[in-house]
This record gives C-alpha cells, sequence and structure tokens, in this order.
C-alpha cells in the first residue's frame, strides 16, 4: 500500500512539475488528474498490485508466488501430462481455463485431465487476481484466478507452473530492450534484475507471452520498458509466439514425447473411460467470448491475488530440470 501512496504522490508531482518528468515527451496534466492516473495504472497493470498492497512481500516479479521456504527446489512436472482440479467457485471461468490450456496443448505435447487420484495436480482456485507458483512443487499446487484474467493471463500463469520465468529478466536483454531504472516505482527495481538461466539457444522475444509491458511498476505513467526494435506488442497476452512453442517442446522433450506416443498408439482404441480425457483441441473448442477475454494490451498484464495464503512448498527461481535424460541441474528457463 505504501508503495501505491509513494506512485500517487509521483504522479501529483509530476502533474504540476513537467520538468520533472524523466521523458521529454511527456504532457502537462492538471493537479487533479493523479488520481485517475493512479487508478488506470491500477486497472491496467494488475499483476502489480499483490505486491505493492502486501506488507509482507508474498510474490516476485509481480505474479510468482514466494514460498515459505525459500530453500526449496522446484522442477518441470515428471510428465507432460498434467491433472487438474477447478474448484466449484471457479464454475463461472473454466472455459477461460480450459482454453488455456487448449492453447498450451494444441502445438505442443503438454496436456491436461481432469485430476482422479493423483497426489499432484494444478488446483485452480478463486482469488482477486491471477498468479502462481513457477515449476513443479508436489501435491495441490495452486493456480490463482481472478475476476480479471484472461484467457492469455491464465496461459502465462500456468506457464510459470511448467518452470519458465519472464522473458524480460534474460542476460542477452540489453539487445532488445532498454530498461528505464528512473521511471520505477522506489523498492521495485528488483523486479528487472537480470537472472542467468537456460534459453535453449533460442532468440530474446520480446512478443512472448511471457514478457513484461511497459509500463510494468512505472512510478509516473512512463514506460519502465521500451522495445529498441518497435515492436508493438510487447507484453501480449493473446497468443503463443512460435519461440514460446520451442520452449515448451524443448523443455518437456516433446520430439521423445512424439516417438513414446507412437510406440503405445492405439492404446485406447475401447474407449476405456478410466482412462484420463486429456484436454486438446479436440475436446475444447473455445469460445469467441473466451478467446476474446485473452485480448489484452501491451500494458494490461494478470492480476495477482491479495491473499498472502498459496505455494507453501513454491520456489521462485532455479527450477530443476529433473527428468528424460536432462542434466539435474538448478537453472531458470525461460
Amino acid at each position: 500500500m505504501l508503495h501505491l501512496l509513494l506512485t500517487a504522490l509521483l504522479f501529483a508531482e509530476s502533474a504540476t512539475n513537467v520538468d520533472s518528468s524523466p521523458l521529454p515527451e511527456a504532457e502537462k496534466d492538471s493537479p487533479d488528474d493523479w488520481i485517475s492516473r493512479t487508478a488506470h495504472y491500477m486497472e491496467s497493470n494488475p499483476e502489480t498490485l499483490h505486491e505493492l498492497m502486501s506488507d509482507n512481500i508474498a510474490v516476485m516479479e509481480g505474479d510468482m508466488v514466494l514460498p515459505d521456504d525459500r530453500n526449496a527446489v522446484d522442477s518441470i512436472w515428471p510428465t507432460p501430462e498434467i491433472p487438474y482440479k477447478i474448484r466449484p467457485e471457479l464454475a463461472g471461468r473454466k472455459d477461460a481455463i480450459l482454453s488455456a490450456m487448449a492453447m498450451l496443448s494444441k502445438p505442443t505435447c503438454v496436456s491436461f485431465h481432469k485430476r482422479t487420484s493423483e497426489s499432484n495436480y494444478l488446483l485452480f482456485k478463486v482469488s482477486t487476481g491471477c498468479a502462481s507458483c513457477v515449476g513443479f512443487v508436489g501435491g495441490e499446487q495452486p493456480v490463482f484466478i481472478g475476476p480479471a484474467c484472461t484467457v492469455g493471463n491464465i496461459a502465462h500463469e500456468i506457464l510459470h507452473s511448467l518452470g519458465f520465468y519472464h522473458e524480460h529478466t534474460r542476460a542477452d536483454r540489453e539487445k532488445y530492450i532498454t530498461v528505464l531504472p528512473y521511471n520505477i516505482m522506489e523498492g521495485m527495481k528488483k523486479n528487472f534484475e537480470v537472472r542467468r538461466g537456460k534459453t535453449f539457444d533460442l532468440g530474446y522475444d520480446v512478443g512472448s507471452i511471457m514478457h513484461y509491458g511497459s509500463r510494468f511498476f512505472s512510478a509516473n505513467g512512463h514506460a519502465t520498458i521500451l522495445p529498441k526494435s518497435g515492436v508493438k506488442d510487447m507484453g501480449q497476452r493473446v497468443k503463443l509466439t512460435n519461440t514460446d512453442i520451442m520452449k515448451i517442446q524443448l523443455l518437456y522433450s516433446c520430439d521423445v514425447q512424439k516417438k513414446m506416443e507412437k510406440e503405445i498408439s492405439g492404446g485406447n482404441k475401447n474407449g476405456d473411460k478410466n482412462v484420463p480425457q486429456l484436454v486438446t483441441p479436440a475436446n475444447v473448442t473455445p469460445t469467441i467470448t473466451a478467446y476474446s477475454r485473452g485480448q489484452v494490451s501491451a500494458n494490461e498484464p494478470e492480476k495477482v491475488p491479495t491473499s498472502t495464503a498459496a505455494c507453501p512448498s513454491c520456489s521462485p527461481q532455479h527450477p530443476n530440470l529433473a527428468t528424460r535424460g536432462h542434466n539435474n541441474t538448478s537453472r531458470n528457463y525461460y
């Protein structure tokens, strides 16, 4: 809450003193306009609000839930077939959740099925916003869904659950974006720090669904990140890019998975009802309404829950690649 009050004061100051703005193109606002500007920030950047409003910082980079045990080690899921459960309170958001899962499963080998008796599964539960742990933590693993979470926001959070971090923290970002520290809220520069991690030798993707928007954690309404190539969809939550898809395929060894599927093809020809139904495009036909909720601007990312109860064992960094022939080395994945 202190950070939001500070932001409001900074908006008020910039409204009365144009020269204090670090951007030359800034326009002079009415002194009263800071109220609407602060409200607009809260509405258009909801994923940052939990970190800004909580006295006990329980998230990292806005929407990645921190663990009670900061030494917890996470990993990718041991299987690309991931069980899920949707709480009854989210019945009205079921289409959006299924559409988000279909967005991820359609171009990759990762799939989702309703939980039966599995001990490890994703639990979609009600919150004021969107957030998730990063990587596989075991047991009941929450994914928080709020009223403002779009299909793209939910897909973003599921990707965190699969083990992916924000694209803007890659070590090679300076070639593609410029971070403007003088526009970042006091105390929030840590959310823009570079974090070493594995990139699979894939290029930096400014348009990734995992990239920050241009005004995340802005103290004055101006950009905190600018793309160097004139990209217009930085921070989009509408679709997976080709690079997003390739990263999922590489992290979850989809080429190996395809070979395995060929070997066991026809294993359920009799339609065994005990075999979990996978969420794939054949099972889910997202409605136009559901996908339209995913069409947000580059500065309207996922909202974060204000509840401090979250993932007791979620780890905010260094997912461990533990299965399918990869090195058992703790690292970040982008």
